[in-house]
């Protein structure tokens, strides 16, 4: 499938810090910096729209597509509401949101807009918004994450949104929402004492950069389910951000990396990368897994035996009560954060 429509791909994290308080730790103000740097860039782009997925909006029943034409509100995030209110004002790509619905349908998927007064936005797309476009110099569109689905699913969705974007031919610039790792202090800290949660956490966040670096999105796609065993707090069904940005903008390696940004926030591990269409490709492996174009459900090719599904159940029912934690909870997990 053609990608012509993607002018460029960034990975954004989606807290709160870097809008509300960037004077709170240096490495706040570094990220703010990057994404004055991820505007600039996404003027000279210009694009029609600015395409949102983003982890930090569960939704249940299928995939959710913002679709009121202009929303207002003010937003308070739930975990750190003391740095205060977000007033905002966010023009929606209403059109493109209804054709993205009804291509979603088309290959099999359960999608629909969402279009009434009060519907809480993310504080994810939220901070991405106010800091990129709060202007309104160019409409968005913002997807939900479906906590059940899995790759087949979300590369799906990936097409879809091109399908939609070639039917108006519009252009945009994709931007997936979501820390690295995603581990948060369960204490409060000092911001100039904040650091990634665990050393395990930090090597894996490094090891994304450098493929992200080198333009190897595809790899960093195709290794997403063990990011999400090895250094992410295990809520929903995979770690699904990279399948849907590797979908929409091409499930290959050729692209120009740039790291504008690496810092902890409260323990989690936030990038600011951009991704630009290139002609040659720092490195093409065989994957093990195809590029489905209708969604019929999954065909699990890198699931565990039942045996071993069985063993690991067993283990891991209740890891709280020998840890200490509470049931359900891995250390450094605070309850109510909702980035996948």
């Amino acid at each position: 499938m053609s990608t012509q429509n993607i002018l460029k791909g960034f990975v954004l994290p989606g807290l709160v810090q870097p809008l509300l308080s960037p004077e709170a730790n240096p490495g706040y103000g570094r990220l703010r910096e990057a994404f004055a740097k991820v505007r600039a860039e996404i003027e000279l782009l210009n694009p029609d729209v600015l395409m949102i997925y983003s982890s930090m909006w569960p939704s249940i029943l299928g995939h959710q597509i913002q679709a009121r034409k202009e929303i207002t509100w003010t937003h308070v995030d739930e975990e750190f509401h003391e740095l205060g209110s977000i007033p905002y004002t966010f023009k929606i790509d209403d059109l493109l949101a209804k054709e993205y619905v009804a291509a979603g349908i088309q290959r099999g998927l359960q999608m629909r807009a969402t279009d009434y007064h009060g519907f809480p936005i993310d504080t994810g797309s939220v901070v991405a918004l106010k800091l990129l476009n709060a202007d309104n110099r160019w409409p968005a569109i913002i997807v939900s994450s479906n906590i059940y689905s899995d790759r087949a699913e979300t590369v799906v969705l990936g097409k879809a949104a091109l399908d939609a974007l070639t039917t108006q031919k519009k252009k945009a610039v994709a931007i997936i929402i979501s820390t690295l790792s995603n581990r948060l202090h369960s204490q409060v800290i000092d911001p100039q004492a904040d650091k990634i949660h665990s050393l395990k956490d930090q090597e894996w966040n490094l090891k994304i950069i450098e493929f992200l670096q080198k333009g190897r999105l595809e790899d960093v796609a195709q290794l997403s389910r063990q990011i999400h065993r090895e250094a992410r707090v295990k809520k929903v069904n995979n770690f699904k951000p990279f399948w849907w940005l590797s979908s929409v903008m091409g499930a290959h390696n050729r692209y120009q990396g740039e790291i504008l940004a690496y810092e902890p926030v409260y323990g989690t591990g936030c990038a600011v990368i951009g991704l630009t269409p290139a002609q040659a490709s720092s490195r093409d492996l065989e994957f093990d897994e195809d590029s489905p174009d209708v969604f019929v459900g999954e065909r699990n090719v890198l699931a565990a035996s039942a045996d071993a599904k069985s063993e690991m159940s067993s283990q891991t029912l209740n890891p709280g009560l020998e840890s200490g934690f509470e049931p359900g909870f891995e250390p450094g997990f605070k309850p109510g954060y909702t980035d996948e």
